[in-house]
């Protein structure tokens, strides 16, 4: 099994009604502002460890595991608001630097993540020193037109979650949840997916494993992807940012030609001051694929 160079230790902290669980490396140290990682969907913040291992010089990090996810605890729901991980970044600063000092953090989003950090980043544009986006793309454009089918389909899919048709698949052993990651994603070698295993996903009483996910991610939005929104705030960050996409265009197995990777990098055009890269050798998981040129990259960009 992989073996952490730097190992995180566990904290929580309460934001918003749910009790967070923060993967935390090294200590606050004299004016280097905070690095703060957001993983993507059905992820958990140890997925940043590879990366984390790779780079130069100890800093103090963060990885939160988002509501719904990984040991992060919260009262119960039947459906996740893309808004409400915004809220959740903001807590999360305030309990990290009270004072809310301009400039307080720099921000490194995966997926999800990465659409967290954008829309967030121009929400509060004094708060983020550096930006750093992976592959987090947002959604194809929608439109007015199919919202009656989208409110439609969300009631269906509550009602399937409220029947247990929704349910997350569990697995007898550990390694049974390395096999799928690898499956999911088969440039991870079994080292670094049978450490992801046990952080992933947990045994019960009778020793099956389940992943560290709630079934109600699996319901589809109620809101429409609005590109004018998205536009509008990647036009109000004022941060540095780096978008990094992987070599191993994932775009057309997820959206079969509604949205590509030339509009992804038009629309960032919006963004005052972007840099962007390639990583070579990778796919969409490019902090498992190759989290040494990542960390050079991102170190680089950073300092």
């Amino acid at each position: 099994m992989y073996q952490a160079k730097h190992l995180a230790r566990s904290q929580w902290v309460a934001l918003r009604h749910h009790r967070y669980h923060l993967h935390v490396w090294g200590q606050p140290h004299g004016m280097q502002v905070p690095l703060v990682l957001l993983h993507g969907w059905m992820d958990v913040g140890a997925s940043f460890q590879f990366m984390v291992d790779a780079l130069s010089a100890r800093r103090f990090v963060v990885a939160p595991d988002w509501r719904g996810f990984g040991l992060t605890e919260g009262p119960p729901t039947d459906a996740y608001w893309f808004p409400d991980y915004m809220a959740d970044l903001d807590a999360l600063l305030d309990a990290l630097l009270p004072d809310q000092k301009p400039g307080a953090v720099d921000l490194v989003g995966h997926s999800m993540g990465g659409n967290v950090a954008m829309m967030y980043a121009g929400a509060r544009p004094d708060r983020v020193r550096r930006l750093v986006n992976l592959e987090g793309f947002g959604l194809p454009a929608a439109s007015a037109a199919q919202a009656p089918r989208r409110y439609a389909r969300w009631m269906d899919e509550l009602r399937a979650l409220r029947h247990g048709e929704l349910a997350l698949r569990s697995h007898d052993s550990a390694q049974a949840i390395a096999e799928r990651l690898m499956k999911t994603n088969p440039k991870l070698p079994l080292d670094k997916a049978q450490w992801l295993a046990q952080h992933w996903a947990r045994p019960d009483a009778e020793g099956r494993w389940h992943v560290l996910g709630a079934p109600a991610h699996k319901v589809v939005s109620a809101q429409l992807y609005r590109v004018d929104e998205a536009l509008a705030s990647y036009a109000a960050i004022s941060a540095p940012t780096l978008s990094v996409t992987a070599s191993e265009d994932s775009l057309p197995q997820w959206w079969k030609g509604q949205y590509t990777l030339a509009e992804y990098r038009e629309r960032l055009r919006a963004v005052p001051n972007c840099r962007q890269a390639e990583l070579p050798d990778c796919g969409h998981m490019l902090h498992h694929d190759q989290p040494q040129a990542l960390a050079r990259l991102v170190e680089e960009f950073l300092a």
